[in-house]
């Protein structure tokens, strides 16, 4: 259900905007995703002590059903333009491009959520925090999705590919920086921010990407994989971190999931932006 909504949200937002606002339209949907974090982990974490996880998930159930039927009032109803078959998928999957960014956004997610995954408990146990602590550390993360998009509103058409590089480079060193933070509160709160911002800014860009390199008849194809790959990347993440927090330390986490961020930053800067350059020399290829 997960991977089916996000590969028709990105591309219906861009639809029923002008060409102009497609780049503020796509940040808008990676703000709902921040906002949610803002108010939905700690609401979520605030339920569960409260009256236990099980009624953390009957809340979420009830609020979906009462947004699905907002949808079904107010959604424009927008004809189909998808034309795309099965025996066409070959043909997308030899778009070298395309590949580039499933690859990397497997990495991404694997070494974003081998860490975040296990982002409450490294807080509690390494930094230290107190539960109040906790809680506003991960709605600092939340809200700087805000910025992230906003910064990809702003400067992601100017240069995709310096775009891309800046916010790789950052999230790697987000991961990298979890453990010499830890020790100090306001290097916690800063790195939160930080982190947040980064990891919203090159997930929202990649989208935009795969929207920009598939024909449109197949973008919410595209799309849909490219949300399959960012799940599977989760599970990995979170399988690859529960083995440090059992064979090694949680405190060890961030160096794993950076070391895995650092392959995929390497191909994004020696891959995909190479891509970019010779498609930008070739727009009619």
């Amino acid at each position: 259900s997960h991977a089916e909504f996000w590969s028709i949200a990105s591309p219906i937002a861009v639809r029923v905007v002008s060409e102009e606002h497609r780049p503020l339209a796509l940040s808008m949907i990676v703000t709902g995703s921040s906002v949610a974090m803002i108010f939905g982990l700690p609401l979520g974490r605030a339920i569960g002590l409260h009256i236990g996880w099980r009624m953390t998930f009957l809340c979420v159930g009830l609020l979906a059903f009462a947004i699905f039927a907002y949808l079904l009032k107010v959604a424009p109803r927008l004809p189909s333009r998808q034309t795309f078959t099965l025996r066409e998928l070959p043909r997308l999957l030899r778009n070298p491009l395309l590949l580039g960014i499933y690859w990397l956004a497997a990495l991404v997610a694997t070494a974003y959520y081998t860490a975040y995954s296990y982002i409450e408990p490294f807080l509690k146990q390494v930094a230290g925090l107190n539960d109040s602590w906790i809680t506003t550390a991960l709605m600092l993360f939340g809200a700087s999705g805000l910025i992230g998009s906003l910064l990809f509103s702003r400067y992601y058409d100017k240069s995709p590919a310096l775009f891309l590089k800046v916010m790789a480079l950052s999230t790697t060193a987000a991961l990298l920086l979890m453990r010499p933070s830890a020790p100090m509160l306001w290097a916690v709160l800063l790195l939160c921010i930080f982190w947040g911002t980064s990891i919203t800014a090159y997930g929202v860009a990649f989208q935009a990407e795969v929207i920009d390199n598939t024909p449109q008849e197949a973008t919410a194809v595209a799309m849909s994989i490219y949300s399959g790959i960012f799940n599977l990347g989760i599970g990995c993440g979170s399988l690859i971190g529960g083995m440090v927090c059992t064979y090694s330390s949680i405190a060890n986490i961030g160096y794993v999931g950076g070391a895995i961020g650092a392959i995929g930053t390497a191909g994004c800067i020696l891959i995909l932006l190479r891509l970019l350059k010779k498609k930008n020399a070739h727009p009619g290829a």
